[in-house]
């Protein structure tokens, strides 16, 4: 039987094939479009027992060559593009191929956890995973709303009582395996480059009534992503529950985790945010007027349904993680 794992070559997905490899799980299909073959770094230290493209796949999916033969489906595989404007493209690799994967895994009686995303929320400042608070901002969002609420839907019949059918809002995740995701990178990956490049990172003005840099972000470090996806696989619970760290820390913090993680390395002394504005190694830039009206300038994950359903595991801070990811990179 295998393990399915979509958007494999990609940064979740990548660290999900990483930890099922870790649980001793290697009968792993890792499916993905590679037309970004540098992707294929990602899984070079994973075991696999195949790889196919994502319309291979599809269509093996849709012939029944995989009817019986599949445990889970870990989905990951979408473009991941919140400025992307093709709504037919976005809708057809977001939401219609979502679609034919959940019906597929409930026909099967097969375990199906997907990514959804907390761009469901748009600008608003409530986060819980009930219609009223939802409302995104681009068609990216809209891509993931949607096919939530088809989830919703299917979890109300009586037809899905056999699959477990999981799906996670993932808030601001960073970590290892991201590197190929160019402007879509994590703030921690970015700032750590600048760093490295320029002697300086660059943050956003203030916006939205936020001072510049305090915009404040759910960041959720790419090793509890994999654990909760990996507990709920274990236990087999159902439902749309958010995926961050519960808290909202600033885009400051980020930029002072990841330059006194940097000075560590060095050897050199922890450095406050004002001393590192007044020696120029922090520095604010114009918000973009391509964002106004599309930022989330505040984001912050309200966990009570995933305890409720029984993970009680404590997230990293963004100065936990950010320590484990800066050492990382610097070995890259």
């Amino acid at each position: 039987m295998y393990t399915i794992v979509t958007g494999a070559c990609g940064f979740i997905g990548a660290n999900l094939v990483k930890g099922l490899n870790e649980q001793g799980v290697g009968n792993i299909i890792a499916v993905d479009n590679l037309s970004r073959a540098d992707k294929f770094r990602n899984l070079v230290d994973c075991e696999i027992a195949d790889y196919l493209d994502k319309q291979e796949f599809l269509q093996l999916v849709e012939s029944g060559y995989f009817d019986g033969a599949v445990d889970a489906i870990l989905h990951q595989g979408a473009c991941s593009d919140t400025m992307q404007t093709d709504g037919r493209y976005m809708m057809e690799n977001n939401y219609r191929y979502s679609a034919t994967l959940l019906d597929f895994c409930l026909d099967q009686e097969v375990a199906f956890l997907y990514a959804s995303s907390a761009s469901v929320y748009g600008g608003g400042t409530v986060f819980k995973e009930t219609r009223e608070f939802e409302a995104p901002l681009n068609v990216y969002g809209y891509s993931k709303f949607l096919f939530d609420q088809r989830v919703r839907r299917r979890l109300q019949g009586v037809e899905h009582h056999n699959s477990q059918v999981a799906g996670f809002r993932y808030f601001n995740v960073y970590g290892p395996r991201e590197q190929h995701k160019g402007r879509m990178a994590s703030v921690a990956f970015h700032f750590y480059n600048q760093l490295q490049a320029e002697g300086r990172v660059k943050l956003f003005e203030g916006c939205d009534g936020y001072a510049d840099g305090e915009q404040r972000r759910d960041f959720v470090f790419i090793d509890d992503v994999v654990k909760v996806n990996l507990h709920f696989l274990e236990h087999g619970q159902s439902g749309i529950y958010n995926l961050g760290a519960g808290r909202a820390q600033s885009f400051n913090d980020v930029a002072v985790a990841t330059v006194n993680a940097c000075r560590a390395i060095k050897g050199e002394a922890a450095l406050s945010l004002a001393e590192l504005r007044t020696q120029g190694i922090v520095e604010y830039v114009a918000f973009p007027e391509a964002l106004k009206g599309k930022y989330q300038s505040f984001t912050q994950a309200d966990l009570s349904s995933l305890r409720m359903a029984g993970y009680r595991d404590e997230f990293s801070t963004v100065e936990q993680g950010v320590v484990q990811y800066v050492k990382q990179l610097s070995q890259i």
